[in-house]
């Protein structure tokens, strides 16, 4: 089975990377091209920009940020953010993108989503799709943003998606977990995973990596996307990656890193090594060797 991905979702709102807070509240973090370049270096599998202001200036994310974040992004970087046609689409790729996830436009135009997947593969299509919780129980799916609601189970929207407009893999959002760091919705994507024969990545909720390594039991889950948890250094990819490692889950590893020695408890900071390792990790001062002409007869 192909090992199971770490992928960093990064929310953009007038070009600027937020922590989103519920799809209401949104926290500054900095430029994107800062961002991606860090999340590429700590060695997280896939990066997704999602531009949340691009569908409400009826735009798609613009290919000239797609292009300047591109170029520090050495794994595969979908793009998304009010996409709907095919031109669309091949002025993302020709910026650097690798896929494009659709959200909206599952709901308004099916056709188009199919008509971009036979000019580029279903592999190139990743359906997004954002849901509320019901009062009396499930999900329903909401577009433009979360603002409209649409009546349509997560579950059914997958399926379609998957089996009538070609789309290669499912992106679930919980809106009510989004930010709160209480962890995913694992009925949620349980749900989804079982309704459809393609890869799952879960996203909304991911506070410390115990949240993560849960999701990722769920059968069908290929992949958990992490927002806001990862524009902490404490938990970063690695870290993230090493707790994994050492709770039953098989990450992509980064073959540069050594993972063993990374001790994390399960609120995802680094655990303080035993004193006696520590003085073993000392330095041991040299003298600095001075070659004399005596020395050399």
């Amino acid at each position: 089975m192909p090992k199971q991905r770490i992928i960093a979702c990064l929310v953009m709102r007038e070009e600027w990377i937020v922590q989103s807070i519920g799809f209401a509240r949104y926290l500054p973090v900095g430029r994107p091209e800062v961002a991606v370049r860090f999340l590429d270096e700590w060695g997280v599998d896939e990066i997704i920009l999602l531009d949340i202001s691009a569908g409400r200036a009826g735009r798609s994310i613009r290919p000239e940020t797609v292009a300047s974040v591109s170029r520090f992004a050495h794994v595969p970087l979908t793009a998304g953010g009010g996409i709907r046609t095919v031109d669309d689409v091949r002025r993302l790729v020709s910026a650097g993108a690798d896929k494009v996830a659709v959200n909206t436009l599952l709901h308004d135009d099916p056709d188009a989503v199919r008509h971009i997947a036979e000019h580029f593969g279903d592999q190139c299509i990743v359906a997004s799709i954002d849901v509320r919780r019901l009062p009396g129980g499930g999900w329903e799916v909401a577009t433009e943003g979360g603002c409209r609601p649409t009546g349509i189970s997560p579950d059914a929207i997958a399926r379609t998606a998957i089996e009538h407009m070609n789309a290669g893999e499912i992106l679930i959002n919980c809106i009510d977990d989004d930010g709160r760091r209480q962890g995913y919705d694992l009925a949620l994507a349980e749900r989804v995973a079982a309704a459809v024969h393609a890869p799952v990545i879960a996203l909304g909720g991911a506070g410390t990596p115990k949240h993560v390594r849960d999701v990722l039991a769920v059968p069908g889950v290929a992949a958990a996307a992490v927002a806001n948890m990862l524009h902490y250094s404490e938990h970063s990819a690695a870290v993230l990656k090493s707790y994994l490692a050492q709770n039953g889950v098989a990450p992509r590893l980064d073959s540069a890193s050594d993972y063993r020695y990374t001790p994390v408890p399960n609120d995802g900071r680094l655990a303080k090594r035993d004193e006696q390792e520590l003085r073993e990790l000392y330095f041991r001062h040299i003298p600095r060797e001075i070659i004399t002409v005596r020395d050399l007869l």
